[in-house]
Parts: structure tokens; sequence; C-alpha cells
């Protein structure tokens, strides 16, 4: 288990974190999110001992990092995937850091089928592409078999395959019971991994919460489809269904979603119109939706519209 209290992080005078109080518990994967400079990798540095925190105090199992006898054993890191010398081979890499905590050369080679790194091994760590690179900061972060996974943006340069072996496998340490932190802007896969997530926002935790508390707390939709679509949209707008809030999208020639009605709501209504339904289904929250409404206010580089001529 990781615990935060009260963590604060400041450089000079740039506040990266304030009073961040998080638990990241085992057997569940924790996505983490937040915009660039919300403090996740400043956390994340703070929980292996890369940096001290200006205030509060992260343990892991009961420990700060440093004071853990054997850190490995304990806890697999990836922040970095490229903090290794490029003259040196994979193995090489991986037999150097086993050797500090007298783990044998049969993990390391577990390790390197684990990744799908076997038949590269020998190859210097420079001429690996980045996504390959990926799979080697895997493989050291796996090698004590650790307790706890921390892992910063693991699926960038991976194929699909490699995201999804990385899904597989974060999901298979999670039901052996061990801690798992996972940092990653793609929303569509942190939905189909995380079981739970904390949102940073300028060094504030805005939310923690399992994920699918976050969808639901987003305004209800319906997909709804039928021959008398006008006619339907006429009179959920007569009704005022929702109120001021409510939107409606057409998706295709017939088909509406409904954003602020219940799935309910409309079909009542269309009962007592005479209106012709062939679906009324509730469409499930989005991830992306409830992440960017959390963190709209939170951006620490705002873009703006493009100019016009």
């Amino acid at each position: 288990m990781i615990n935060a209290r009260g963590l604060t992080k400041q450089y000079g005078s740039k506040v990266a974190l304030v009073d961040a109080t998080f638990d990241i518990q085992p057997g569940r994967v924790t996505g983490f999110l937040g915009p660039n400079g919300a403090g996740k990798s400043t956390s994340m540095r703070l929980m292996v001992g890369l940096d001290r925190p200006t205030a509060g105090v992260v343990t892991i199992g009961g420990k700060r990092y440093a004071d853990h006898a054997a850190p490995l054993t304990v806890v697999g890191a990836l922040l970095d995937a490229k903090g290794v010398h490029p003259g040196r081979s994979a193995r090489s890499h991986l037999l150097g850091l086993a050797a500090t905590h007298r783990i044998g050369a049969r993990r390391v080679e577990q390790v390197l089928a684990m990744t799908g790194l076997t038949d590269v091994a020998h190859k210097r760590v420079g001429g690996f592409s980045l996504g390959m690179g990926q799979r080697l900061g895997i493989a050291a972060a796996l090698l004590g078999d650790p307790q706890v996974l921390i892992l910063d943006e693991p699926v960038n340069g991976l194929d699909p395959d490699g995201v999804l072996w990385v899904r597989n496998l974060v999901r298979a340490q999670a039901a052996e019971g061990k801690t798992v932190l996972l940092s990653s802007h793609l929303m569509s896969e942190m939905a189909q991994t995380a079981d739970h997530v904390i949102v940073l926002g300028r060094g504030h935790v805005i939310a923690d919460a399992p994920i699918a508390q976050l969808l639901a707390g987003g305004a209800p939709r319906v997909r709804v489809t039928s021959p008398e679509a006008t006619r339907l949209v006429t009179a959920i707008r007569d009704a005022q269904l929702g109120g001021p809030e409510l939107t409606i999208d057409v998706e295709a020639e017939g088909t509406l979603v409904v954003t602020g009605a219940s799935a309910r709501e409309v079909g009542y209504l269309a009962s007592i119109s005479g209106i012709e339904l062939h679906e009324l289904t509730p469409v499930n929250g989005n991830l992306e939706e409830a992440y960017m409404a959390l963190t709209r206010d939170e951006i620490e580089y705002q873009t703006l519209a493009p100019l016009t001529a």
C-alpha cells in the first residue's frame, strides 16, 4: 500500500504539490491522472525517494522508500525508460540491477521473456525503439517481483499489441493482491484498465474515487432511435426535459443522443406522445468527458483558439 499524508513539494517559487493526501490500495489498479504540471511525476518521484518532500510524508508498506533494506523487492518503478546507459545490452542492464539485491540470473531471463525482449537481450539499448525501451523499463520494475508497481506512461511508444499486453499485465498483478499505480494520458485505455482513479490539478487532489463513481457523476445520457425523431426532439424541448442544460445531438439518421434526461423520462414522454421508438438505451459515462470536466480550470498551459483571417 502507498500512503501519502499532507504531501507538499516546492521547487524555489514553484509549488508542485500541495497538501496531497491519498491511499493507493492493494488488489486494484489505481489510475493517476492530471494535466501536465499537475504534480503526478513529482508525486511518483517522492514515492521512490528521488526527491524529498517540503512537507508531509509518503510511505510504501509502512516505510519510506529509503528505509527498505531491499527496495527492488518491495517497489518496482518505471519513471524514465531512457534512464539506461545506451552502450549496455538489455541483459547486462538487468543483471547489474539484479546484483544490487542478490537476485539471480534466472529471474533476469524470466523478466526478459515476460516483456518479450529475449531475442534482443544482447543488443545495445541505444539502438532500441521507444517501445522496446518501455518494455525494458517494465522488465526492470518487475525484476524483484515487488508488491508495489509504479508505472509512469508505460504504454508510451507501444503498438496495440503492446498496449493490450500492459493492460493484461497490470490487471494480473493487481489480481495477485499487489498495489498498482498507473499514470497515463490515454483516457480510453485508463477506462479499460483502472479500478480507481486519483486526479491531480495544480498540485491538489481534486478526485479520489472508484472509476464507476466518477463516471456516474455526470448528466444522464440516452440514445434513442425513432422514425419520428424530429417530432421527438420537439416533444422533448416542449416538455423541457432536463431543463436549460439539456442537449440533443444527432448521431445518425433517426438516432439521437439526449444528454440531461434519463431513459425513463424520454420513454415516458414518447409513450404519452404516441411516438414510436426503435431503441432507447442509457449511454455509459465517458472517462474523458468526466476528466475534462474535473480539470477544466486546472490546466496550467492553456491553448488559444486558432486565429481566423
